[in-house]
């Protein structure tokens, strides 16, 4: 009975600590997850960007999310190979740094913040403020989950089976550092496998010299998390996380023969002591970043033969994606609706290709670019007349009436999609053109006022991409949260913009028509992206429909005509 009261206490203990650690990411991710691509793609080189993924993984609790996301920033070649595995290995130090400070006995703080994070998430309307008492919370979270696992330990510290347990980890160093890949691999989080074995040494639970081979261990899995999680990605994206596994795994077996087999963990720290745990952790990441930091982009080379350059697919050697339209499907009304909604989303696609590019033209203008982005305004036309046919074409008779209505509620939103599309080619490109012809400049306030905006609706884009499949509740509702942050986002830069001028900053005046045409054409864009949401919230119950919905479809129809 103690031992099945033992593992299912250990099970919620562990179970809170993943939760926490995952409640803090998303709060960080849900309120600047924007700004994450600018921080990477920045840097030129590994020592900067180094630190911009030792930040990274701080704030993200996670060195594997910050390799997910400099894979997906490889693969679409905003970052070269070796600031890539730069940020990654900065992660993982980064990581180690975290571990150190949620080792300290913060007890005492956890009143304050369940106090400050509840009283931000529960009664704040700001939606950045909310997501500042998630992260408050998930913090609380993770003190509250080690203060469990230290009490779990207590009742069987003293019992027969553990004494032996500890002993043949620390006579088998090579099982459990095995056993540590295989906890950092199968709880997708270093960060909670290493917390838990510092909290297992702290209450004299397993030695000294078990946990460090468990953390070695722990090192290697979490290298092997994102290995796993770009399987499927192109080979571009995957060189990073290999040659990342490669160097972590090579260092984390040789720093495990060193500790056990040559006496070095003496020299570590105290053999009894959780705090040696850290220190090796700790050690191990800065030895492998300062050892491979300068030497990333030579690792280009092998792992670029490894992982050759996948074949052109058709739609990388076309500019205009098939359609997904099937006309022999018309008489099944639900294989006609999936093909509707698969053409939508490739319409959302293709916005974005026109939206993506719409910053740097800003920055510096490129005639070529700007082409591109407007030639593929005229897919997006195509793709609006083929559904308005195809949504005509389905038989009516055997529609049910909520099908006949999810028809007529993606034609609409295809209608704001196409109208999103040109607010990039008619209002957007144009001012981009017009800044470079006349030499203006924005203020660097200014700039990066646009930019946010601007990294936002990326975003948001992606959100009602995943919307468009899931038809999530909670997710449409973070969507029409991330309409009102934008619309608030705007408020606020026009104001800035303003006192700007009443303060006479030059640069602000010559740039006045430009800023201010550009944030509301940025907001009016995230609002017919966002109008994906109004049907599934109305449908879930949690929005009437009030004259104002009806409103943004009646816009959406008058500036289509």
């Amino acid at each position: 009975m103690l031992i099945l009261s033992f593992l299912v206490q250990l099970a919620g203990a562990t179970m809170l600590l993943l939760f926490a650690v995952r409640m803090v990411r998303t709060g960080i991710e849900r309120a600047f997850g924007s700004s994450f691509r600018r921080v990477v793609t920045q840097n030129r080189n590994p020592l900067s960007a180094a630190l911009a993924g030792l930040m990274l993984a701080i704030i993200l609790q996670s060195s594997a999310a910050v390799a997910l996301l400099v894979a997906g920033f490889s693969a679409a070649s905003a970052v070269t190979f070796g600031v890539g595995l730069a940020v990654v290995l900065g992660a993982d130090l980064g990581s180690a740094l975290l571990i150190q400070v949620f080792s300290f006995n913060l007890d005492w703080l956890v009143p304050v913040l369940l106090a400050i994070g509840g009283g931000l998430f529960v009664k704040s309307e700001n939606r950045r403020l909310r997501q500042f008492g998630r992260i408050i919370l998930g913090i609380a979270f993770i003190l509250i989950s080690l203060r469990f696992l230290r009490e779990t330990m207590d009742p069987i510290r003293d019992s027969s089976f553990l004494p032996a347990i500890a002993d043949y980890l620390v006579s088998d160093f090579v099982t459990a550092f095995l056993v540590g890949a295989f906890l950092a691999f199968i709880m997708h989080s270093s960060v909670a496998v290493i917390l838990m074995c510092v909290t297992l040494v702290a209450v004299d639970a397993i030695p000294a010299a078990a946990g460090v081979s468990l953390v070695l261990g722990a090192n290697l899995g979490s290298a092997l998390i994102p290995v796993w999680l770009t399987r499927g990605m192109a080979n571009t994206a995957r060189r990073i996380p290999a040659a990342n596994l490669a160097v972590r795994g090579v260092g984390a077996v040789l720093m495990l023969i060193a500790v056990n087999r040559l006496g070095l963990l003496p020299y570590i720290g105290a053999p009894d002591s959780a705090q040696t745990l850290i220190n090796a952790h700790i050690l191990f990441n800065s030895l492998l970043l300062l050892v491979t930091l300068f030497f990333c982009s030579r690792l280009e080379r092998p792992f670029a033969r490894l992982l050759p350059l996948n074949a052109p697919t058709f739609e990388e050697q076309s500019p205009m994606y098939r359609s997904t339209l099937d006309d022999s499907v018309l008489d099944k009304p639900h294989l006609a609706i999936a093909n509707l909604r698969r053409e939508v989303l490739r319409m959302v696609q293709l916005v974005e290709t026109m939206i993506h590019p719409v910053m740097d033209l800003y920055q510096a203008y490129d005639a070529g670019r700007a082409r591109t982005a407007i030639a593929q305004d005229n897919f997006v036309n195509t793709a609006l007349d083929d559904i308005r046919r195809y949504a005509a074409s389905i038989p009516s008779d055997g529609l049910a009436k909520s099908d006949s209505k999810r028809v007529r509620e993606l034609t609409e939103y295809a209608i704001a999609i196409e109208a999103a599309g040109d607010i990039v080619v008619k209002r957007l490109i144009p001012l981009a053109k017009e800044k470079h012809e006349k030499g203006i400049k924005f203020s660097p306030s200014g700039q990066s006022e646009i930019c946010r905006m601007h990294e936002q609706v990326e975003a948001n884009i992606e959100l009602a991409s995943n919307l468009l499949i899931s038809d999530d509740l909670e997710s449409a509702r973070l969507l029409l949260e991330e309409k009102g942050e934008m619309a608030r986002l705007e408020r606020k830069s026009r104001k800035r913009h303003l006192k700007r001028l009443s303060e006479g900053v030059q640069i602000s005046f010559d740039s006045s028509d430009i800023h201010l045409e550009t944030v509301s054409s940025l907001r009016d864009f995230n609002s017919y992206m966002a109008s994906a949401a109004y049907p599934i919230l109305h449908r879930g119950g949690q929005l009437l429909e009030t004259r104002l919905i009806e409103q943004d479809y009646d816009d959406i129809e008058i500036r289509q005509r």
